[in-house]
C-alpha cells in the first residue's frame, strides 16, 4: 500500500472525533395503525411501507428498506457490509441472523503489525486492506427464503428505481461529503465526482449501483458471492492493496444464531448474541441494575447517571476481554451473565463516588463508524430490529467507480493487537484476534422487547461503541418511565465504556448542577460534539395496539407507516 496511512489516519481520527450533523429539530411523534418502518432516510422508510401496502411482511419490507438505503445513505447504507437482525414472529417465535463480515484468508493476528510489532496506522480503517469480505446480500438472500412473501426481483426494484431517478441531498448529508471529500480524494486518488461539491437540494443519481442491483436481481445471490460482480470486487480489491480471493467470498454464507434473552422488571429483551457483544452487555447491565434500584432515580439526574456508568463501566471491561467469533473462541457465556456473578460485579458500587478504573478490571471467574438502523412491524404482527454498517462513516473511503459503491472498514472492529485501541476507543484481547475466515466482534444492538409476553419495543441505533448504552437508556426510558417513543429517542443520552476513563455526556444537554455533582464523584467529563452517541429508530406497540414511532432527531431519520 502506500505510505499515506499516517496522513490518512490524522484524517481519521479527526473526523471521528469532531464531526457534528446540524442543529438538530425535534420530532413530532408518529402512531400509526397497522405497520410502520422507521429508517436512517425517508426514502427507504417510504419504500418498506410500500412492501407492507402491498402484502409483504417485515422480512419483505427488511430487504427493500436495506437496499434503498444502500441508495440514500452511502454514509452507513450498504451491499458491500453487513449487519445482524433480530426477528419476532406474531406467534412468538423468535431469532436472529447474523450477516457480519468476516476476515479474508490472507489475513492473521499480525497482519496490521510491523516488524516492530506495532500497529501500522490506518492500515486497518482506510483503503483495501481494511475491507472485510461483506455479508449484507448474503443475509437479506437468506432471510428472503425462510420469510419472504413477495419475489425478490419485486424486493430490488425500487431500489434500482431510487438510484436511477436519483436521491435529493439533504443539508446534513452535504456536510457530510464535504468533511469527507479530502480523505475520499487520497484514498481514491481523486475527488469522487459523485459527491465532491454537492449542495443541499443537488440531485445525485447512481447509475453505476443500480446496474449492480439489477445484476443482482437477474442473477440473484451467486453474482456476488462467486459470480461476474465477485470477479470484478476481487480485481479492484487486488489492485488497491488487498489481500482478497474470489474463494474468500464464495465461502461466505450468513448465519443464523440463537437470541440472547433475559427479563428485566417483567419484561422480556431479546437481543444479538456473539459475534455482537450487545445482547451479552446489555444483560451483564440489567442484570447488574437489578441490585442498584435505579427505578428510584429520576432519569437525567446524578444519581441516576452514576448508576448506569457503573454498570457500563464494568460490562465493558468484560466485553473487551472475553466476546469474539463464537465459532473461533470460547465464549462464558453462563459465567458472565450469572446473577451471583454480576452481583459481585457492582458490589463495590459507591452512591457518592466512582470506582477507580484500576479497581474494574475483567472480572474472574470461578471454576466485543459508522452503522444505520432500522425498525419494522407489519400488519401480521411480525417485528424485525435490523443494524447494518460499514464501520466508520463511508467504510473504509474507498468506492469502487465500476460497482458504485464503498467498502467497508470492518477490518478495524478485530484486536489489531492486544490492548491497542481501535478507532472508536475499544481495547481487544485475544478472544479478537484476525483470523481467516473469523468474523470481528461487534457493538451492534437489535433488540425487541415483549411486555406481557406481547411484543412491546422494536429498538436500535448506530454508534460505534455507543450503540449497546443508547439501547439501554432508550428501553429504560420507554419500557419503564413509559416515555412516548419519539421523547424517548430523543432524550439527551451519554456514555461511558471505561477505557478511556471518562463520561461522555451530549453537548448542552445536561444542566450544570448534574455536571458539577458528577464531576464531585470522581467523573472526568467529556461534553465535546460526539457524532457517534447513536441515531436510534424505534417502535413501541401501545396498550390499545397503536405503533408509536420514534425516528432520531440526531439525523434525517424518517417514520413511515399506515
Amino acid at each position: 500500500m502506500k505510505n499515506y496511512f499516517y496522513f490518512l489516519l490524522a484524517i481519521s481520527v479527526i473526523s471521528c472525533t469532531n464531526h457534528s450533523a446540524s442543529s438538530e429539530q425535534v420530532q413530532e411523534l408518529e402512531i400509526y395503525d397497522h405497520a410502520a418502518v422507521v429508517s436512517a432516510r425517508k426514502e427507504a422508510s417510504d419504500i418498506g411501507t410500500a412492501i407492507l401496502k402491498k402484502g409483504g411482511n417485515a422480512f419483505d419490507a427488511m430487504v427493500a428498506t436495506e437496499l434503498a438505503l444502500a441508495v440514500s445513505y452511502p454514509f452507513a447504507g450498504n451491499i458491500s457490509g453487513g449487519g445482524f437482525m433480530v426477528y419476532r414472529m406474531n406467534d412468538g417465535e423468535i431469532g436472529s441472523i447474523d450477516y457480519r463480515e468476516m476476515a479474508p484468508s490472507a489475513t492473521h493476528k499480525d497482519y496490521y503489525l510491523d516488524q516492530e510489532g506495532n500497529v501500522i496506522p490506518g492500515k486497518s480503517t482506510l483503503g483495501a486492506t481494511a475491507v472485510g469480505i461483506p455479508g449484507t446480500l448474503s443475509g437479506l438472500f437468506e432471510v428472503h427464503k425462510k420469510f419472504g412473501t413477495l419475489p425478490m426481483e419485486e424486493l430490488i426494484q425500487p431500489a434500482i428505481d431510487l438510484a436511477r431517478n436519483g436521491i435529493i441531498v439533504t443539508e446534513r448529508q452535504a456536510q457530510s461529503f464535504a468533511y469527507y471529500d479530502s480523505i475520499f480524494t487520497v484514498v481514491n486518488q481523486k475527488p469522487l465526482a459523485l459527491f465532491h461539491q454537492k449542495k443541499a437540494g443537488d440531485t445525485i443519481v447512481f447509475e453505476a449501483l443500480a446496474n449492480t442491483l439489477e445484476t443482482i436481481q437477474n442473477e440473484g445471490e451467486q453474482a456476488f458471492y462467486g459470480g461476474s460482480l465477485t470477479e470484478k470486487m476481487v480485481s479492484f480489491l487486488q489492485s488497491n492493496g488487498g489481500a482478497h480471493t474470489l474463494e474468500d467470498f464464495k465461502s461466505y454464507k450468513a448465519k443464523w444464531r440463537d437470541p440472547i434473552t433475559f427479563d428485566f422488571l417483567g419484561n422480556r429483551i431479546i437481543s444479538m448474541g456473539p459475534p455482537s457483544s450487545g445482547g451479552v452487555t446489555l444483560k451483564q447491565i440489567f442484570g447488574m441494575l437489578g441490585s442498584l434500584d435505579l427505578m428510584n432515580e429520576s432519569p437525567d439526574t446524578a444519581a441516576y447517571i452514576h448508576k448506569l456508568s457503573a454498570t457500563f463501566r464494568r460490562a465493558y471491561a468484560d466485553r473487551n476481554e472475553y466476546l469474539g467469533d463464537p465459532d473461533f473462541v470460547a465464549i462464558p457465556m453462563d459465567e458472565l451473565t450469572n446473577p451471583v456473578y454480576l452481583s459481585s460485579r457492582i458490589s463495590n458500587f459507591d452512591k457518592d463516588t466512582i470506582v477507580a478504573i484500576g479497581d474494574i478490571n475483567p472480572g474472574k471467574f470461578i471454576e466485543s463508524n459508522e452503522t444505520t438502523h432500522y425498525s419494522i412491524v407489519d400488519s401480521y404482527g411480525n417485528a424485525v430490529s435490523v443494524t447494518t454498517t460499514l464501520n466508520g462513516g463511508y467504510g473504509s473511503k474507498l468506492f469502487d467507480p465500476e460497482l458504485g459503491f464503498f467498502y467497508n472498514n470492518e477490518m478495524d472492529d478485530f484486536s489489531s493487537k492486544p490492548g491497542v485501541p481501535n478507532m472508536f476507543g475499544l481495547v481487544g484481547s485475544k478472544a479478537n484476534a484476525i483470523a481467516p475466515g473469523k468474523r470481528m466482534l461487534s457493538s451492534m444492538t437489535p433488540t425487541i422487547v415483549e411486555k406481557n409476553e406481547e411484543l412491546h419495543l422494536v429498538v436500535g441505533t448506530p454508534g460505534g461503541s455507543t450503540i449497546i448504552t443508547a439501547v439501554a437508556q432508550v428501553i429504560l426510558r420507554s419500557a419503564y418511565y413509559d416515555t412516548p417513543m419519539q421523547e424517548a429517542v430523543d432524550a439527551a443520552r451519554f456514555h461511558h465504556q471505561g477505557v478511556p476513563d471518562r463520561l461522555i455526556l451530549e453537548p448542552s444537554r445536561f444542566n450544570t448542577v448534574v455536571i458539577d455533582s458528577l464531576k464531585q464523584m470522581g467523573y472526568t467529563i467529556s461534553e465535546r460534539t460526539n457524532r457517534i452517541i447513536g441515531k436510534v429508530n424505534a417502535i413501541r406497540i401501545t396498550e390499545d395496539g397503536k405503533l408509536e414511532t420514534g425516528a432520531d432527531s440526531r439525523g434525517d431519520d424518517t417514520a413511515s407507516g399506515y
